[in-house]
């Protein structure tokens, strides 16, 4: 039996509170967030990381940083949505993953996630390294469907090692652990803003063997975002019932979002990925999220874990917008050019 067996940590990563003041709620009491459209759930895990740690820090970083008041609302200038509010949002805090247990803490929050998605709520994973991508897209694919779920996953690195430092578990080989595993498919494995010098040819190898679609920075830079975000959503909903969103802040140039372990020059900008991914959940089948890899040790004024929050709001933003559409309620349309419905 491990050591923490009972033991809660709470907020040893920070204090007991809400993404942005929205309603707290109890996982083992589904009475306190069976009606919410969305969830919020922290993933507070480094034990992942191969570079700089501290993501444990992330998830309350996410939930904090603002300057607005903490009240639970958040009403979208563009889309004329308050997320928060019709998405009736509750945060049920954090899966308790000490440091030192990973294959427990991963078995925790996949469970906590196939909870969250089989009482049909969206679960929005606040990271975290990307090692919890694994049980994340694993928990969603158990009530979605095995092989069912896409994923559109933003990031500098591709995250398909097949071990990292002699362990099959860390931020650097997720990707591969969930096509292995079968829980998606790799022809419907999309990543968007790959660039650097990793990894290494044998690995890319074998993701030309899953069939995987990688849109480096190079292509972007060459085709532009829109027309890759377009052939990234023909894909992801090519064959599956629905789609992960799995955003590292890494996408991003470090210039404008330092606070990351492995920072690589060169990235989006902070502008193109709350764009992309409020576009993406404008249009897509939403089944889950995550944000991950924000490293407070290593912010500068709070940029990135401001990046990290906007990321999660423009994100429910877009299904809220969705969802409203859908309805046959009033859906504003936001100005410039949109996706086409998929």
């Amino acid at each position: 039996m491990s050591q923490y067996e009972g033991v809660r940590i709470g907020n040893l990563y920070g204090p007991d509170a809400t993404f942005l003041g929205v309603p707290a709620g109890d996982l083992e009491e589904p009475g306190t967030w069976s009606s919410a459209r969305a969830v919020i759930l922290g993933a507070p895990f480094d034990g992942g990381t191969s570079h700089r740690p501290g993501t444990r820090f992330g998830p309350q970083a996410i939930r904090l940083t603002d300057y607005l008041p903490h009240d639970g609302s958040r009403p979208h200038l563009a889309l004329g949505v308050d997320p928060l509010v019709e998405l009736g949002v509750v945060d049920v805090g954090d899966v308790e993953m000490p440091s030192g247990e990973t294959e427990a803490s991963l078995a925790r929050l996949e469970a906590a996630v196939e909870r969250l998605a089989g009482a049909g709520a969206l679960p929005v994973v606040l990271g975290g390294d990307h090692t919890i991508a694994l049980p994340d897209v694993t928990g969603v694919a158990r009530r979605v469907g095995w092989g069912k779920v896409s994923v559109v996953h933003f990031d500098a690195h591709a995250d398909t090692g097949d071990t990292q430092l002699g362990s099959l578990y860390g931020h650097g080989t997720p990707m591969r652990r969930l096509i292995e595993s079968g829980a998606v498919r790799g022809d419907r494995f999309l990543q968007i803003g790959l660039r650097g010098y990793w990894p290494e040819p044998e690995t890319l190898a074998w993701m030309a063997e899953q069939s995987m679609r990688s849109f480096e920075m190079t292509e972007i830079v060459a085709r532009g975002l829109d027309a890759c975000l377009d052939e990234a959503s023909a894909i992801a909903t090519d064959g599956c019932d629905g789609v992960f969103l799995s955003v590292d802040v890494d996408v991003v140039d470090p210039g404008m979002a330092p606070g990351t372990g492995t920072p690589e020059p060169g990235g989006l900008s902070g502008r193109q990925l709350l764009d992309a991914v409020r576009r993406l959940c404008m249009h897509l089948p939403i089944a889950g999220i995550d944000v991950v890899e924000v490293s407070p040790p290593y912010d500068h004024s709070e940029v990135t874990a401001y990046l990290a929050n906007r990321v999660v709001l423009e994100a429910l933003s877009g299904v809220a917008w969705r969802l409203r559409r859908s309805s046959g309620a009033d859906a504003r349309d936001p100005a410039g050019p949109l996706l086409g419905d998929r």
